[in-house]
């Protein structure tokens, strides 16, 4: 989707995508991030001891998706504080402005019981969310804190009609943004989501990786370029044990690479026909 406009440019598996919603796993964990460094309970330079040997700031507990730490901020949070984060980046509530099958997903009422907010924080349990909500909380986090209603336009007379609708400003979030984007990029650099580096553009993410009913999920919520980000891309696997957030970040690389080359491309058709109209002219 374009994190500019709310405009769902594609979607791969319709069934998938429109009347589903799933656990969102590690997903959930940037908005845990911007609530704590919202509500001053850590700064980015905040350290907590995670074992004997092992101390990891917001940065590195994002790039490593690191369970724990993020336990950690889900009790310093609270239940109350915590759900009104997610309710502001649109869980709970439909994505999308009169998209068939757009569901509105659940967060839970109160926290999961026996085993605490911790767990709600860390591992999404007991939450239910749409690859449409997790595309529109990514982009309001790289375009600096508009949350869109999405809009998928499917034929070229919605596409000339198309205007952006905005759900709400995240403007008091907007200073906390780069400290979760940098754990976003470390993540694509050297963490989880390693596999979807390109050398050529940065792209930021955030993988998730659980079980439900059975089956795995593998996620990875992401844009690409930090100037003028122009796509937000959403991958969910769900399948056998071999399905994980790695795999699904490697996909939206491969992705990314594509749009690139197109782009390339295209720009090069262009100057091309420019130079040939030019030389024409001078003839």
């Amino acid at each position: 989707m374009d994190p500019n406009t709310g405009r769902v440019l594609s979607i791969v598996n319709q069934k998938l995508v429109l009347g589903s919603a799933f656990t969102p796993c590690s997903t959930f964990k940037p908005i845990v991030g911007l609530a704590a460094l919202k509500e001053g309970i850590i700064t980015p330079e905040t350290e907590f001891r995670l074992g004997r040997r092992t101390q990891m700031n917001l940065t590195e507990a994002l790039a490593h998706s690191n369970n724990p730490y993020f336990t950690r901020l889900g009790l310093m949070l609270g239940f109350p504080r915590l759900a009104d984060y997610a309710h502001a980046f649109g869980l709970g509530e439909k994505a999308g402005d009169g998209i068939p099958g757009d569901v509105p997903g659940r967060f839970p009422s109160r926290p999961p019981k026996g085993i605490g907010v911790g767990f709600l924080a860390s591992y999404g349990i007991e939450m239910q969310v749409t690859l449409l909500q997790m595309a529109a909380a990514v982009s309001a986090i790289a375009n600096g804190g508009t949350l869109y209603e999405l809009q998928y336009t499917r034929t070229p007379g919605d596409v000339t009609q198309f205007k952006p609708k905005v759900r709400r400003q995240l403007d008091d979030l907007a200073p906390f943004f780069p400290e979760v984007k940098e754990g976003l990029a470390a993540a694509v650099v050297y963490g989880t989501a390693r596999l979807a580096y390109n050398p050529d553009e940065q792209i930021y993410g955030k993988t998730g990786t659980c079980s439900e009913d059975g089956a795995r999920l593998g996620w990875f919520i992401s844009y690409a370029s930090e100037a003028q980000p122009r796509y937000v891309v959403v991958v969910l696997l769900r399948g056998g044990r071999l399905v994980y957030g790695p795999h699904a970040a490697e996909i939206a690389g491969r992705l990314y690479h594509g749009l690139r080359r197109r782009e390339e491309s295209a720009s090069t058709q262009s100057s091309q026909l420019t130079s040939s109209v030019g030389s024409s002219r001078d003839r």
